[in-house]
């Protein structure tokens, strides 16, 4: 499975040039063609994969070798050719050349390696190599530091191991996009960059996030690379964690669901750890938190409804009680000894909050939560004591836990956040495997979208989902649906483009043709969703049930 892993990844590099202005920090980014594959039209820093001749360039680095290089990546031999293809992308994308003559200077804007060097390179007349061994250039590995790691998550057409690093811009040289692969560039100040992304005025992925929000702590380009030179990054977790699987022994991947919950449980690596999500089976998650599974698994469900208990043994508090199942409510009753005092429900779909008007009925439990909205598939029986607000704390015994309304994928939609922990009691916000779907009329694409942006802001660090395991990484997490469903949006307006006037129906099999056939209604609902937003926003219209686009 590792060595399957391995061939599909591809090794590649990225490089965060920053420089100071009047403005303070700033950092370059250029936008991706909207003819790419992938992300089209998004802003990313310079970068691609690793090339097979990047190797033979190291003769001509220095500064540090490659073991040393290899050593602060976490590999056991070919760092340095990260660092040679972050240099080599950047100047083929950016016309920036972070390279030394033989007196130790950085070619100066006139230099004609950054004129007919960079064309010879990018029409591939010339090699890396042969550009350094031309104008007696070497490459000062030592000016890139180790910023992160970043691995695609499995399921995605392409996938790349990229290694991301940050160095002070060459001051002489101007930065050009190449008009193909980048059709723009800009310099701006990190913080800026992330308020444009969540006012959509530009598009960033996951890892081009992660990567600005440290930028963005820092105000100089020296105080960056002084952190950066002294605080490498963690290594990527790439052994496989021992864990158990029925009465068997089991090896999880780490790219496998279970991957962060067996680490979090089992930190010593003993193998206690369960690998598969078992009904009714009481899990610690942390002090007074225990998970427990509902027995209805599904399409929609995946392993069951995740219910949540928190306690000490003197009072409790239920999350999301699930369908109205005997066996699994009376379980979490005798798990809280019969003290349980309120019930608190993320959203009203029937699969997460029947079990409360049960549990209510037998214990006298105030029931917390937002009233459901109209819907088939509501429990419209739900009837809340309490009503939170968003930002409110309520003191729970496993410590204070934040109510944040997150509408969307239902409009009476909740999270919690218990804060000691830094654990989010997510619901269906966020999927693990997946993503949920936006049905309207409820369901509301744009305001989905916006509380992602939310979450991301507040501080935690794993999620706690309505169905299957825990999820490291929150942030990770919640960068990853909104890259996704912002690429989705982007294929929804480009089939718009390509074959409007068109019905629901063709629109979904255009911007939905990875998705099955007998998922195609599902994907019906959330392009719908899709749709909906892009008409609030001018950029769509409904014409005789035909939808049309109204960009350009």
């Amino acid at each position: 499975m590792a060595d399957e892993r391995k061939r599909e990844m591809r090794p590649a590099a990225t490089l965060a040039l920053v420089r100071d202005s009047e403005q303070g920090l700033e950092v370059l980014l250029l936008q991706r063609t909207w003819q790419a594959a992938f992300l089209p039209g998004y802003f990313v820093f310079p970068g691609g994969a690793v090339d097979p001749q990047d190797p033979d360039v190291r003769a001509f680095a220095s500064g540090c070798d490659d073991a040393a290089i290899s050593q602060t990546l976490s590999l056991d031999e070919g760092g340095a050719d990260y660092m040679i293809a972050a240099l080599r992308e950047c100047f083929e994308e950016a016309g920036l050349l972070l390279a030394v003559d033989g007196q130790g200077n950085l070619p100066p804007a006139d230099h004609p390696v950054l004129s007919e060097g960079r064309e010879s390179l990018r029409r591939e007349e010339s090699s890396f190599r042969g550009l350094c061994e031309r104008y007696g250039l070497g490459l000062p590995l030592d000016r890139l530091a180790y910023l992160g790691h970043w691995v695609t998550p499995r399921g995605a057409p392409r996938r790349f191991d990229t290694r991301f690093f940050v160095a002070l811009a060459p001051p002489d040289q101007q930065a050009l996009h190449d008009g193909s692969e980048t059709i723009d560039h800009l310099w701006r100040s990190p913080a800026r960059v992330l308020s444009d992304h969540r006012q959509g005025r530009l598009s960033l992925g996951y890892p081009t996030l992660r990567t600005l929000r440290l930028l963005a702590d820092f105000s100089t380009a020296e105080g960056l690379l002084r952190y950066a030179h002294a605080n490498p990054p963690t290594p990527h977790p790439s052994r496989p964690w021992p864990a158990r699987k029925g009465n068997a022994t089991w090896q999880v991947e780490p790219d496998a669901p279970a991957y962060a919950e067996v680490r979090r449980l089992d930190p010593l690596r003993q193998g206690t750890a369960s690998a598969e999500i078992e009904p009714g089976r009481a899990v610690e998650l942390a002090p007074g938190v225990t998970r427990v599974t509902a027995p209805n698994p599904g399409v929609m469900t995946g392993p069951g409804t995740n219910s949540y208990l928190l306690g000490d043994g003197e009072d409790h508090l239920v999350i999301d009680p699930g369908p109205v199942q005997p066996a699994h409510l009376q379980r979490l009753l005798g798990l809280a000894g019969g003290k349980i005092s309120r019930v608190l429900v993320t959203h009203t779909h029937i699969d997460h909050s029947p079990g409360a008007a049960w549990l209510k009925a037998r214990t006298g439990a105030r029931l917390v939560g937002l009233p459901p909205p109209p819907g088939a598939s509501q429990d419209a029986g739900f009837s809340p004591d309490d009503r939170p607000r968003h930002g409110e704390r309520l003191a729970t015994p496993a410590g204070m836990l934040k109510v944040l309304h997150t509408p969307g994928h239902a409009s009476n939609h909740l999270c919690y956040l218990l804060e000691p922990e830094r654990l989010l009691f997510a619901g269906d916000q966020v999927m693990q495997g997946s993503t949920v779907v936006i049905n309207p009329p409820d369901g509301d694409m744009a305001a989905y979208l916006a509380a992602l942006h939310a979450l991301g802001e507040e501080p935690f660090d794993t999620i706690a989902p309505g169905h299957g395991f825990l999820i490291g990484e929150g942030h990770a997490a919640i960068d990853f649906l909104v890259t996704h469903r912002l690429a989705r949006e982007h294929k929804v307006r480009r089939a718009l483009a390509r074959h409007g006037p068109a019905s629901l129906e063709a629109l979904t099999r255009h911007a939905y043709d990875d998705v099955p056939e007998d998922k195609q209604r599902v994907a019906a609902r959330s392009a719908l969703a899709h749709l909906l937003k892009l008409e609030a926003e001018g950029r769509a219209a409904q014409q005789a049930g035909q939808w049309v686009s109204r960009e350009g």
